[in-house]
C-alpha cells in the first residue's frame, strides 16, 4: 500500500503529512517513559528486518496480483505502538527518498495507513484483548491473524478514502473498494502467519521482551543478544538473497488500480507533483531497488526480469535490500537516541 503522489492531492497529502507528524510527536511524548539504551539497537534492527521483508512480494493465487508484508504489528508487538510508529516512519521515509518508493507527498499518508492502524488500533484492541489473560502460541496465532486482517483492511479502505477525497475520477469509488478490500483481505492472511511466527519465536527465546512491550516498560536489564543476534541474520539473508524470489506481479493497489482503470499507474499533474517527483528522481540512489539506469533501459530491463525464470538473480535487489537495511536501522537508532537525549534532558532539568 505504498501510495504514489498521483493517487492524491496537495491538500490530502498535506493534511495526512500534518496528521502523521501529530501522531509522531505525540508518540515521542510517550516513548520517553519507556525509551533505554535496550530499546534502541531493537527498533533499529525491527525496521531493518521489515524493510528486508516489504521488499518480498508474494504471488497471490488465481488473482494475477501480489503483495508484501506491511509489518506494522510486528513492530507493536516487538516495540510497542509508540517506537513501532516512529520506527514504521522511518523505513517509509528511507524507501521514499532513496529507492523511489512511495511517493513523497504521500508519506504522510503511507505512515498513516500503514503505521497508524497497525499501533493504534489493531495492537491494544485486538492483539491486546487475544493475550489479555496472558500470552500462550495458541493466543499469538489468534491475536496475529485478527489483528493483521483488520488493520490492512482499515489501511487498503483509507487508500480507497484517500483517493475519494482527492478528487480522483479515475478510480471510482465503489469499484476501487471492491477490488481493494478483497484483495488486501487475501495478504492480510500471509501477512498474520508471518507475525505470528515471527512472535512466536521471540516468545520462546525472550518472552520478556513482549511483556514489557505489552506494559510500557523499559527493557531494561533483559539479554538482546540472542534477538538481536537472529534478526540481524534474518536482514542480510531476506534482504541480499530472498528478496530475489519476488513476485513480478503488480501489488494490491496496483492491482486494483490496473483493474479500475486499464492502467498500473495514474499521470501525475504538474505543480508540485512534478516538482517532488524531480526532488525524488535526484535523491533515489537505488530506484526501484536496482542500480540507477536511464528510463528506457529501466523499462527494458523490468520487461525482461519479468520474462526471466524465477528467481530473478539480481546484484542491485541484494545491494538494496542490504544498504537499505543498513539506512534504516540507522534512522531508527538515531531517531531512539534523540529520544533517549530528550528524555536525560528531562531528568536532568527536574532534579
Amino acid at each position: 500500500m505504498h501510495m504514489a503522489d498521483a493517487l492524491i492531492s496537495p491538500a490530502v497529502g498535506g493534511t495526512m503529512l500534518a496528521t502523521t507528524a501529530g501522531v509522531a510527536a505525540y508518540s515521542i511524548k510517550k516513548l520517553q517513559n519507556e525509551m533505554d539504551e535496550k530499546k534502541i539497537p531493537l527498533m533499529g534492527v525491527m525496521g531493518a528486518f521489515v524493510f528486508a521483508a516489504q521488499m518480498i512480494n508474494f504471488s497471490i493465487p488465481g488473482t494475477g496480483s501480489s503483495g508484501h508484508l506491511g509489518g506494522g504489528m510486528l513492530l507493536a508487538i516487538l516495540l510497542g505502538p509508540y517506537a513501532g510508529f516512529l520506527t514504521m516512519a522511518s523505513i517509509l521515509l528511507i524507501q521514499a527518498l532513496f529507492f523511489g518508493d512511495g511517493g513523497l507527498l504521500a508519506y504522510g499518508c503511507n505512515v498513516f495507513n500503514l503505521g497508524f492502524y497497525t499501533c493504534f488500533i489493531a495492537y491494544p484492541f485486538i492483539y491486546k484483548w487475544f493475550t489479555r489473560k496472558g500470552v500462550t502460541s495458541k493466543r499469538i496465532f489468534a491475536g496475529s491473524m485478527v489483528s493483521a486482517l483488520v488493520a490492512l483492511q482499515l489501511g487498503a479502505f483509507s487508500v480507497v478514502l484517500e483517493t475519494l477525497l482527492s478528487g480522483k475520477t479515475e478510480l471510482p469509488f465503489g469499484k476501487f473498494v471492491l477490488l481493494m478490500q478483497p484483495i488486501h483481505l487475501a495478504i492480510g492472511i500471509v501477512e498474520g502467519l508471518v507475525t505470528a511466527a515471527i512472535i512466536t519465536f521471540v516468545w520462546r527465546t525472550r518472552p520478556e521482551i513482549l511483556k514489557k512491550a505489552a506494559n510500557g516498560e523499559a527493557l531494561g536489564n533483559i539479554s538482546m543478544k540472542k534477538v538481536l543476534t537472529g534478526l540481524s541474520i534474518a536482514v542480510v539473508v531476506v534482504g541480499g538473497l530472498f528478496s530475489w524470489c519476488a513476485s513480478a506481479n503488480p501489488d494490491g493497489l496496483e492491482w486494483s488500480i490496473e483493474k479500475t482503470t486499464g492502467s498500473a499507474e495514474l499521470k501525475a499533474p504538474d505543480g508540485i507533483h512534478k516538482t517532488l517527483s524531480e526532488i525524488q528522481s535526484k535523491t533515489a540512489l537505488l530506484p526501484d531497488y536496482d542500480f540507477k539506469t536511464s528510463g528506457h533501459e529501466n523499462k527494458e530491463k523490468t520487461a525482461a526480469q519479468a520474462e526471466n525464470a524465477w528467481p530473478a538473480v539480481s546484484a542491485g535487489t541484494s545491494v538494496s535490500g542490504i544498504v537499505g537495511g543498513a539506512l534504516t536501522l540507522a534512522l531508527a537508532v538515531f531517531t531512539g537516541w534523540i529520544i533517549m537525549l530528550i528524555k536525560r534532558k528531562k531528568i536532568k532539568t527536574t532534579a
